[in-house]
């Protein structure tokens, strides 16, 4: 493997093989990441904080035999922390933001013997489907670098498009794994609610809705980094039912032939265009072709009520950031420190009650209990596309506009699916199944009933052989 240019034949569990077996060592394959990295980034901005040396030294210390070993790895720079480095949440107020302790799932990359070499970049608190924060600048969609990767985990997802790695650390509250996994030509999975530990600091992100997880490029490396983090940790407030059985044996069981729904319509009406359209359609008919049966249907969720949800939750949450920023600096965060919208949302949380952040929390727990009746006896998945579009340009998603009424219309355009199964907490994938004629990729969202990431990864798998994507490559790849 001189020079590493098998690199890219190889997924995360291919790379640890490698180390297992003595064929490269992990620090020959964090200088390859490195290198590739340095090779696109200036191009992509994927990457904003870079931690070579203590990923150097990691290896020194020596790895734990976990699934992974000596496999590069990259955090989202959103709540991970690692201690001893700055973790911004894409926030200039969280510039010099130091940790003095790791996340619980931080703990448990290590423990899987990743090694983590940077931090990619997001939104500012991940509030957009877009990576275009104030403080890093724009993250660039590998495959027209004129477009957005998606967001929030938008940085995450342009490295592992573009070969830096095979996967990399994302988390999603309302579409942030599944939007740049379909954005970037990617699989994404965003767990059930609770799958993933959010300790020390907190129980749970924006009441529930959020929890991190990863992009990659094959579906066996998403399903065993699950298997490797996956669990409650002591202290948490609640937790989801355990799996049966690893979810990376799930990826090479045949799913029984499932009963789908399948809109192209989003909870407020908005509809996917003609492009997205096209690859539902064609979707629709890969899954009949394996025997699966696909009818129109689709859960009718008051979309008044969803927005009430995600105001009360997502808002209150921004203010108290704000509020713990203040308080650690010793002066207030002003609107200077923040983006514009960033300010707008937090003052609107601080204008809710509590009764306004109860009801947000009464209503997900009421879709939850709705979509599940909609598919108990009826349904084993629900489908539709992830986004409504494919990826818009940059500065479509605007996070410095003054027009928050043109902000709030093409996120409802845009990206009307994912944030439903935030709310109801189900577990919910974005495959990557169409490309436009342009060129631009197209992600198809499927998502399970709650607890149910096992039939989720054996439809992914079998999609996975029925119609391969790992081999594409983006005009902007490290490898090239």
């Amino acid at each position: 493997m001189s020079g590493f240019k098998d690199y890219d034949q190889y997924d995360a569990l291919g790379l640890a093989h490698l180390v297992a077996k003595g064929d490269v060592t992990p620090g020959e394959l964090l200088d390859e990441a490195i290198n590739r990295l340095e090779a696109v980034n200036g191009t992509l901005n994927a990457v904003t904080l870079k931690h070579y040396d203590e990923a150097r030294a990691s290896i020194d210390a020596g790895l734990p035999d976990g699934p992974f070993k000596g496999v590069p790895f990259l955090l989202k720079d959103l709540h991970l922390l690692m201690k001893g480095t700055i973790t911004t949440f894409g926030s200039a107020a969280f510039r010099d933001n130091m940790a003095d302790h790791d996340s619980t799932l931080t703990e448990r990359y290590r423990k899987a013997g990743m090694v983590i070499f940077g931090k990619t970049n997001t939104p500012e608190f991940g509030l957009a489907g877009t990576t275009e924060p104030r403080l890093f600048g724009p993250t660039r969609n590998p495959w027209n670098t004129e477009h957005s990767p998606g967001g929030s985990s938008g940085g995450a997802a342009a490295a592992v498009a573009a070969g830096v790695l095979p996967i990399a650390n994302a988390s999603d509250g309302g579409g942030s794994i599944r939007i740049p996994a379909a954005a970037c030509g990617l699989f994404g999975m965003k767990p059930t609610r609770a799958r993933t530990p959010m300790g020390p600091d907190r129980g749970e992100g924006w009441g529930g809705m959020s929890i991190s997880h990863a992009v990659s490029r094959t579906v066996r490396d998403n399903a065993a980094l699950l298997d490797a983090t996956c669990g409650p940790a002591p202290g948490d407030p609640y937790h989801c039912p355990a799996p049966a059985r690893p979810f990376l044996q799930e990826v090479t069981t045949t799913p029984r032939a499932l009963r789908i729904a399948m809109t192209a319509t989003g909870p407020n009406g908005n509809r996917a265009d003609a492009d997205v359209q096209a690859g539902l359609d064609a979707t629709a008919k890969l899954l009949e072709q394996l025997g699966h049966t696909v009818v129109e249907d689709a859960p009718q969720i008051d979309a008044g009520e969803m927005a009430l949800a995600q105001v009360g939750l997502i808002a209150s949450s921004t203010a108290l950031a704000l509020d713990q920023r203040s308080a650690a600096l010793g002066r207030p965060v002003s609107q200077q420190d923040v983006e514009h919208i960033t300010w707008a949302i937090a003052e609107n949380g601080r204008a809710l009650s509590g009764p306004d952040y109860a009801r947000g929390s009464l209503l997900i727990h009421q879709f939850g209990r709705k979509v599940a009746d909609f598919m108990t006896d009826t349904y084993d998945v629900l489908l539709s596309p992830t986004l409504a579009l494919p990826p818009v340009p940059l500065g479509t998603v605007n996070m410095n506009s003054d027009d928050i009424a043109a902000y709030l219309d093409i996120n409802a355009r845009y990206m009307p699916y994912a944030g439903l199964f935030n709310m109801t907490g189900q577990p919910s994938m974005s495959v990557p199944l169409h490309w436009t004629d342009t060129g631009l990729p197209v992600g198809m969202m499927f998502t399970g009933a709650f607890g149910d990431e096992a039939t989720l990864f054996q439809l992914a798998g079998q999609l996975e052989q029925a119609q391969p994507w790992a081999d594409k490559r983006p005009p902007v790849h490290a490898g090239s």
